[in-house]
Formats: C-alpha cells, structure tokens, sequence
C-alpha cells in the first residue's frame, strides 16, 4: 500500500509538471513574442549584412556583427516602443555595433590604397598576411541579385569594390554618415539622434566624407555592368586568353591605365603592358590547360574564380573581381584569400576535363 501510494504520488507529480510545462500561459505567450520577432527582423539579414559590410569592408566581420545585432536587438526587444520601424531600429543597433568594433580595428585596404604602383613587375611579389586586407563580398549574401531591376542596380553600385575601399579612408563616424544618408537616405535629424550629435554636425560630416569618396571613388558613368553582347563577349575572351595562357590576347583586353592588385602581395601595377609582364613572368601556371576560370559575382561585378592545376585536380589559386569601363577591362583585383571560395559558391576542386555546371 505504501508503494501503491508513493506511485499515486509520483504521478500526480508527474501530472503537475506536465501542465506546468506544456500549459504555463506566460511561457507560451513569450515563446510566441519571441518567434515572431524573429521571423519579422529576419527579413532585413542581407540588408544588415550590406550596411556591416560597407562600415568594415570584411565579410566574416560583417557576418560577426549582424549576429551581434540580432543578439542586441533580441534582448532589447521589449524596449522597442514602435516608434520607428523595426527596421529603423535594427540599422540603429547594427550602426552602433560598427561603430563600436571600429573603435578597435584598423581600416582594410586594398593595395592601391598604401602608395604608388610597382615598377618592375619581373621583381618578386612581397606579400603581407599581417594585414587586415579589404574583402570582397558575393553578391547573393547581401541582395543585389534579388528584387527588381531597378534595386539590383542600386544595391549593386552600393557595394562596389572601389567604393567600399575609398570608405574605408573615411573615419567611422563620417562612413557612417555617408552611408546613412546617401546609400539609405536616412534623413539629417535620423542621422544625428543615432549619433547624438546636431544636424549641423551630421551635415558637416557628410559634405566632408563625399569630398574625399569624390578623390577615390569611381563614377557611375565610369563603370559599365556587363549587360551587352560585346562586355560578355569581353569577359568570354578574358577567360579564354587565362585558360589557353595566352598573354598577348590577355593585354588586348586591358585599358590603357588599367590596374592589377592581388592582396595579400601589397605591390599593385598599372598599365596593359606591364600587367602582361607580370602574368608572364609571376604566374605559376606556364601553358595552356594549367588554369581554369569559373564565374561567379562579387561586389554588383563579374567575377571569377581562378584555378590553378595540380595533377588531375584544378585547385582554388585566387578570386578575380573584375572592372570593365568603356575602354575594356579597367581594374582586376585577384584576391589570393581561397578561404572565400565556398562563400562564393566555388568548389575549392575541380576535377581537370570535368563539366563546368
């Protein structure tokens, strides 16, 4: 009977603990708020992702940081009073967030960013892995492949590589207010609350910040999206001269000024002629067959992956992300960073003859 009793007992405290945890009406009410804060804020993930991108020029920091954003946002959501939008308030959070790890990190440059071009591009490469090197970032982890036309080009041109490097000389605040107000034409009074400071300030700011991108910057008639038959064609005969290693067509391709970088080498070279030279003379593949190139798209730009041949494999060797003005191709930077190839989508092997799908 006493066992029969302890049993009765056990159940029954079995019974209110069920109830406790499948019926308690705060918990389920809580749960509920927190899923649909969620599946809300979730939506704006490529656009942080962008503005993060933008203030840092890396992409695994950017990534770091939205995650902080979310974190932030989810323990402070019982603050949000609705006042702005939610989305609004995240670009506040995630603007803060920046601005807080820059206080903290160097600028990223890209090569051309850290003094004159290299003279002889027959003297050996100097590379420096110590740096904090500018990323590139794909386009699809961000949304300028997504939308309408019209947003595509606008998301695309706001994360140019030559803008995002001439951001990063701005000091963080003024990057900041850049970015709000000319890329997500945020007002000066918006601007100035998240950075508690006056309009005047903000707008100081901003006339400073668009001198110094007007210095760096291209312009957008500068830059020609590769939309025509004759840019494909282009970029089709940019692919073929690497592959059969013919030097001489890769020149015919080149602007006049056209510039080569490749961080982490800190050396970068100007000229049709003198990037022909340093192909010629730095690259390790030394015929036909010994490099592949696989499309992909970075920074609104073609780019590409680039495979260097090893036995029967064609192994990750750099990413191009590739510049055409109306002159032909005007800027390549071959980042050497193989890490960044499955963010991109490109395999880090390919085997030699296999189909490019």
């Amino acid at each position: 009977m006493e066992g029969a009793g302890r049993r009765q007992e056990r159940d029954r405290g079995e019974e209110r603990e069920d109830v406790t945890v499948t019926d308690n009406p705060v918990k389920v009410a809580a749960e509920a708020v927190d899923q649909e804060f969620l599946q809300q804020a979730d939506q704006y993930r490529r656009e942080l992702l962008a503005h993060c991108y933008r203030m840092l020029g890396s992409v695994h920091d950017a990534e770091d940081l939205v995650q902080e954003t979310y974190l932030r946002a989810w323990r402070a959501q019982d603050q949000f009073e609705g006042r702005s939008s939610l989305r609004t308030w995240l670009y506040r959070i995630a603007t803060n967030v920046c601005l807080t790890s820059l206080e903290s990190r160097g600028r990223r440059p890209l090569p051309t960013g850290l003094g004159a071009p290299s003279s002889d591009p027959e003297t050996p490469v100097v590379e420096q892995p110590e740096v904090p090197w500018l990323e590139p970032v794909p386009d699809a982890m961000v949304g300028a492949d997504l939308g309408d036309p019209a947003a595509i080009v606008t998301n695309r041109e706001s994360i140019r590589l030559a803008l995002i490097a001439a951001l990063q000389h701005l000091p963080p605040r003024q990057r900041a207010v850049l970015i709000l107000r000319d890329v997500l034409k945020w007002r000066a009074a918006e601007v100035a609350e998240l950075l508690d400071t006056t309009t005047t300030a903000v707008n100081s700011m901003l006339q400073r910040a668009r001198a110094q991108l007007d210095q760096a910057a291209p312009t957008q008639d500068q830059v020609v999206e590769p939309v025509n038959a004759d840019q494909r064609e282009l970029l089709d005969r940019y692919v073929a001269a690497f592959e059969d290693y013919d030097v001489a067509a890769l020149v015919d391709l080149f602007a006049k000024d056209a510039i080569w970088e490749m961080p982490p080498f800190i050396g970068w070279y100007q000229g049709a002629e003198a990037i022909g030279r340093l192909i010629e003379c730095q690259c390790p593949a030394t015929g036909p067959g010994d490099l592949l190139l696989l499309p992909t798209q970075a920074n609104g730009q073609p780019g590409f992956g680039m495979y260097l041949r090893d036995g029967d494999l064609h192994r990750a060797f750099s990413l191009h992300v590739v510049t055409l003005d109306r002159a032909g191709i005007s800027h390549v930077a071959s980042f050497f960073e193989v890490e960044l190839f499955p963010l991109f989508g490109l395999p880090m092997t390919r085997p030699v003859g296999a189909d490019r799908r």
